[in-house]
């Protein structure tokens, strides 16, 4: 049962959560032992809160579930979970995560209740609401960044990144939902309402528009952000940045992929060897940048 309770916590998906580092990777603290524990410990509260999270949506959507080729097999939609189980594990991880979360500080802590909220409002009625829903998710993983970033104290942490991860969260939720689309194909409205209000069309047309909006972000970020050198030599990064949304593309296009988007990135090595260099040599520009005094 505990093996059970566990996978339906979905610690796989604990990946998403690696937005809470932004603040503590951009900001160029990451070898400040004292703030690198408290980002992993922030990391930490979120992968509590998310696991908690899936547990509620998996609870309200067990019936719709049922219909779902993948999803059917969950642990609450397959049986194999009793609801009573998970309602009481969400009830016990909100009640340690949350006020734990006041201990990284009270910024922190308001904005882990409101991640809260706002995903179990998305649960009950915004992922329901055509666009709205995509921009929640959005919404989500601003806050992750937003999170992370008080609770570091961040001090030349970038706007442009909160526009480059709403753009980048966009891109791959309306993927997602172009994905649930081309699989369910008729039944999609009998999963989630508001896929009848879409189609492969829409969903095409916004993604060229959040594309071209997210690579053209990053690169203002690149040649504009206050902590990075005064040679853009930030700008090395673009073309990882823009491979690793092609790969991406290419993979939901041309490979029917898109429904569990960390399992994209893990398991399709091209991609993983992307996002690691990007990592490697953005790293390196924001760290060396430091060392030399800027």
């Amino acid at each position: 049962m505990l093996r059970t309770l566990v996978k339906a916590m979905r610690p796989k998906q604990w990946t998403k959560n690696v937005f809470v580092l932004a603040g503590l990777f951009f900001d160029g603290k990451v070898f400040d032992l004292a703030l690198l524990l408290k980002g992993l410990a922030a990391f930490t509260i979120f992968c509590l809160l998310s696991s908690a999270l899936y547990l509620v949506n998996d609870l309200a959507d067990m019936e719709r579930d049922h219909l779902h080729p993948v999803k059917k097999h969950r642990p609450l939609a397959s049986g194999m979970l009793p609801p009573a189980i998970a309602k009481i594990a969400v009830l016990g991880i909100l009640a340690a995560s949350l006020p734990s979360a006041f201990l990284l500080g009270t910024p922190f802590g308001v904005i882990s209740v409101l991640y809260a909220a706002l995903m179990i409002l998305y649960t009950f009625l915004l992922k329901n609401v055509v666009i709205i829903d995509v921009m929640t998710v959005a919404a989500g993983f601003v806050l992750r960044v937003a999170a992370g970033a008080v609770a570091v104290e961040v001090s030349r942490f970038s706007a442009w990144l909160y526009v480059c991860t709403t753009l980048l969260a966009l891109f791959i939720a309306i993927n997602k939902r172009r994905h649930e689309l081309a699989l369910l194909t008729e039944n999609a409205h009998n999963h989630r309402s508001s896929l009848q209000e879409y189609n492969l069309a829409f969903l095409d047309d916004m993604t060229s528009l959040v594309t071209a909006a997210a690579l053209v972000s990053y690169s203002f970020y690149t040649f504009s952000a206050p902590n990075l050198p005064k040679d853009h030599s930030m700008m090395l990064t673009i073309p990882f940045v823009m491979y690793g949304i092609f790969r991406y593309l290419y993979l939901i296009h041309a490979k029917d992929l898109g429904g569990t988007p960390e399992e994209i990135v893990l398991g399709d090595w091209p991609l993983l060897v992307a996002v690691l260099l990007w990592a490697l040599t953005a790293g390196g520009v924001i760290y060396s940048s430091i060392l030399l005094g800027g």
